[in-house]
């Protein structure tokens, strides 16, 4: 579901439960005189009352305000006819057709599929494989050659041994042997997959045919899933362009020194990590599975470890230094966790052509549709050469209005058929005979009218689908509102843009920054040390040599114009030119130099802009809500609002 979709979902997560203790028919308030009854605001306040993060929305007088807006602004946007507009029925429409989807399944293949799907992911395959380059579209003879030579390399390899001939007939164009190394369901095409399954370590599969061509795969291991792997690491960024490779490779290894010499990892990734995201958890990632990583050596090395807590020398990936802590092992997870992450994969995958094949046996058989069509010669007997020219029309005397097929209540006709093989002539080729474009021609017509039936009728087959469809209805005229009225608006109002900013300047300022240099230990002893050292004047390169080694790393020095929220600094640090007091920070000590402040400023125009505009568009909306209360005018049944105030104590 894309990101307007997950909005409007939002905006309109109003569901349909009635609440018991008051009438579904009791009033709360008017709007206009549009009745609200006291029993969706109750059901409304319950259902939200766990995602509201602003505490005093979850008092019921101040929810009550929210849900009197929305109602407000749905409408303004009704006396708009926002609801007739073409682009609001062409997107609810998209969206009941996508919503559709999940439910119009074969729920019982889907169920077999995932299974199988659990099974193969919990394995992993090492094979090696030969492939005889073939079209989809090939011909008969040719196909027929492809097959007599993948059957003689096969015969081959039986005698000679799969690895001698893989090595010998790969040329890279039309005959590939590859070494495939290990992988787990689905990592490859689905029918590469259910050979390299299905085929007994150390044998040889028996041809069969991808979209690719013709394959036979040697299978050389099969082993248990490595699971799930959850680790950290601290993380020096570098790039193929930077010119401090050396200086990033030296700052790895003396974060590595302190590892060595006990420091915890946590603590370093923290100080030292340039993975911002990871850095102030300790620099733990989300949880790795095999295969999952672009990186071959980052994702070597995580499975390489092999106890809790281990921890990998420095690697270098495309990204930069590494070091890793293996936090977790944990093995793949059992079926009902994965399951619907599993059936969302197969409905991706080509195993949805199986799912598919079922529904539509399934849908035949509910709406009373024969697999036999008597009318398929007629229509053969119509097509011409004009048809592999992308050129054939109906000729005049098509029979047009005769009964084709009958799906439930709807009759197609001869003319829709017709119409179909007219705009589909680009799918054929030469090489299909006009008996075999007219068969494939009905069934995809078929099946695509036996869907599409199915969607216009499942609001009256299916409650649940009929209740979330409604839901939608009204988030995605309040989308729509919004986007017109406040949003766009005050993206193209430049001017007043403008003068929010310049009358409301002291929102728009930059914090104040330091030039600093922090010193960062394990021993608050070291750290009084290298205070002495600053108070003389000493340089970080001086105090470097005195306080490190080759073989030991006591002191990180951080030096960069810094603000009060950088991960080096202590929580409050004072910005005072200076040598600090030694702080407690990050299970580890720190010192700061402040050579010079650097005060707040004001940020200019389009260094503000984006939260200006955010700021506008709120102020906006505020007004114009205020315009609708005057426009609408809210009456609240204050006894009923007494009511339902005393029924939410209750919960």
């Amino acid at each position: 579901m894309n990101i307007k979709y997950s909005l409007v979902l939002f905006f309109a997560s109003f569901l349909f439960q009635v609440n018991a203790q008051i009438s579904k028919e009791t009033v709360l308030f008017t709007v206009d005189g549009d009745s609200v009854t006291a029993s969706e605001f109750i059901r409304v306040y319950n259902k939200n009352l766990d995602l509201v993060q602003d505490e005093s929305q979850k008092d019921v007088d101040e929810y009550l305000k929210l849900f009197t807006n929305y109602k407000l602004k749905l409408k303004e946007a009704r006396a708009l006819m926002l609801d007739e507009k073409p682009s609001y029925i062409r997107e609810l429409s998209n969206y009941k057709k996508q919503l559709a989807s999940s439910y119009i399944t074969d729920n019982k293949v889907t169920e077999e599929l995932v299974e199988e799907a659990y099974n193969r992911v919990s394995y992993d395959v090492k094979a090696t494989h030969i492939l005889i380059k073939l079209p989809e579209n090939a011909s008969p003879s040719d196909t027929l050659v492809a097959y007599n030579d993948i059957m003689k390399l096969r015969d081959r390899a039986l005698t000679e041994g799969f690895e001698k001939v893989r090595q010998e007939v790969h040329n890279g164009q039309t005959i590939y042997g590859e070494d495939l190394d290990w992988f787990s369901g689905f990592k490859m095409v689905y029918k590469f997959e259910n050979a390299a399954y299905n085929t007994p370590v150390g044998e040889i599969s028996k041809p069969f045919r991808t979209r690719f061509g013709y394959h036979i795969v040697n299978v050389q291991d099969k082993r248990k899933s490595r699971g799930e792997r959850t680790v950290a690491h601290i993380m020096i960024l570098t790039s193929k362009e930077d010119v401090n490779q050396e200086q990033a490779a030296e700052r790895i290894q003396d974060i590595y020194k302190k590892l060595q010499q006990g420091e915890t990892f946590e603590t370093l990734a923290k100080q030292f990590s340039e993975d911002k995201s990871t850095a102030s958890n300790g620099g733990r990632l989300t949880p790795i599975s095999s295969g999952q990583l672009n990186s071959k050596i980052f994702e070597d090395t995580v499975f390489g470890l092999k106890e809790e807590g281990d921890i990998s020398e420095p690697i270098k990936t495309d990204y930069g230094w590494h070091i890793i802590k293996l936090l977790n092992k944990k093995p793949i997870a059992a079926y009902e966790d994965m399951r619907p992450e599993l059936e969302q994969m197969v409905k991706r995958d080509e195993r949805s052509k199986l799912i598919d094949e079922a529904l539509y046996t399934k849908l035949r058989a509910k709406y009373g549709v024969s697999e036999k069509q008597p009318a398929l010669p007629y229509f053969i007997g119509l097509l011409n050469d004009d048809y592999y020219r992308l050129s054939w029309q109906l000729p005049v005397a098509f029979e047009a209005n005769k009964p084709l097929v009958r799906i439930g209540t709807e009759q197609l006709l001869f003319k829709d058929f017709g119409n179909f093989l007219v705009k589909n002539q680009h799918y054929n080729r030469s090489a299909d005979t006009f008996e075999s474009i007219v068969n494939k021609a009905y069934s995809t017509f078929l099946n695509t009218n036996l869907v599409k039936y199915q969607e216009e009728h499942l609001e009256e087959e299916d409650e649940d689908f009929a209740n979330i469809v409604a839901e939608y209805r009204d988030g995605l005229l309040l989308f729509d509102l919004m986007e017109s009225t406040i949003w766009d608006a005050a993206k193209t109002d430049s001017l007043g843009v403008q003068n929010y900013f310049n009358e409301h300047k002291e929102k728009y300022m930059a914090p104040e920054k330091m030039d600093a240099i922090v010193a960062s230990s394990a021993q608050q002893k070291t750290l009084k040390k290298v205070s002495k050292l600053m108070v003389q004047g000493m340089s970080v390169e001086d105090i470097k040599t005195l306080v490190n080694s080759n073989d030991k790393i006591d002191v990180i020095f951080t030096e960069e114009i810094m603000d009060a929220n950088h991960q080096a600094l202590p929580e409050h640090f004072e910005f005072k030119k200076g040598i600090s007091k030694i702080y407690k920070h990050n299970d580890a000590f720190v010192l700061v130099e402040v050579k010079d402040i650097l005060p707040q400023t004001q940020k200019t125009f389009e260094e503000s802009k984006g939260l200006v505009l955010s700021d506008y568009q709120t102020y906006k909306e505020e007004q114009w809500v205020a315009e609708l209360a005057a426009k609408y005018p809210v009456v609240v049944n204050q006894e009923v609002l007494k009511e339902v105030k005393s029924q939410l104590k209750t919960k």
